[in-house]
Parts: C-alpha cells; structure tokens; sequence
C-alpha cells in the first residue's frame, strides 16, 4: 500500500489531506515509465546471493554489483531508437527482449517497486549477449 500526502504552503507545510492506494503485480507492471525519444528502459538480472563456494555476499556487495551493473535486459525502447539512418546504418543494436552490455555507470537509475532499472540512451549499447549468466564485472 502507498500514501500519498497531500500538503498545502510549501513554506509553512500542512498535510491537509492523503491519498491510499494498494496496487496488484498486474497493476505494478502496467506502472513502468515508458520511453521518449530515444531512450531504452532496462532492469537490471537479479544478482545471485551466494558466492560460487555457497558462502552468502554481503548486503553490500549486492547493492555494489547491482550499482555497477554492465549487463541489463531491454524492457522497452522509445520512439525514436535507432531511426537516425545515418548514426545506425546497420539498423537497430538490439530490441526488446535482448540482454545488452553497457558501461557501468550508464543511463539513469530508478527505483520502481523495490526493483531497479536504467532508463539508457540508443547509443550506450556496446553489445548483445543471449545467455548473461557467465558475464561478470572485471
């Protein structure tokens, strides 16, 4: 469930009212942003727990690898990706659905629902990989 307040002057505030709204997964899905221009919206793979012996990473480190992440999976690309004819002569880098390779600190983060995603442009995508599991920061 989500509270919204609703104040009055922002210089002397007063909560004058709230707004309570429970959402369903169906409705959280539906609350994604959707791209403009030529932006591409990517989640970021869920980062394993275990280190490869069993032994549990730190909150930390997962938040670390989560941050960092260079390996991300096209939820949906806006309007305008990849129209430029002469910037992407070969036609589009990937499409919804790819896991793609970019720089570690590209686009910008966003949290939605406890989950987090990276609105990129067109031209952060250096690669696309089909199985991104092996794939690690150096």
């Amino acid at each position: 469930m989500s509270e919204i307040l609703i104040g009055s002057n922002p210089n002397s505030p007063q909560i004058v009212g709230s707004y309570q709204y429970t959402a369903t997964d169906e409705e959280k899905a539906q609350q994604l942003p959707i791209p403009s221009g030529y932006r591409i919206l990517c989640a970021i793979p869920e980062v394993e727990k275990e280190h490869n012996g069993g032994i549990l990473k730190a909150d930390a480190t997962i938040n670390y690898e989560e941050k960092l992440a260079t390996v991300l999976f096209v939820v949906n690309l806006g309007p305008d990706c990849y129209n430029d004819k002469a910037r992407f002569p070969n036609g589009p880098w990937c499409k919804q659905g790819d896991f793609v390779i970019v720089r570690p600190n590209a686009g910008s983060r966003l949290l939605i629902h406890g989950r987090e995603f990276r609105m990129i442009n067109d031209d952060s995508v250096e690669a696309v990989v089909q199985d991104p599991r092996g794939i690690k920061r150096a």
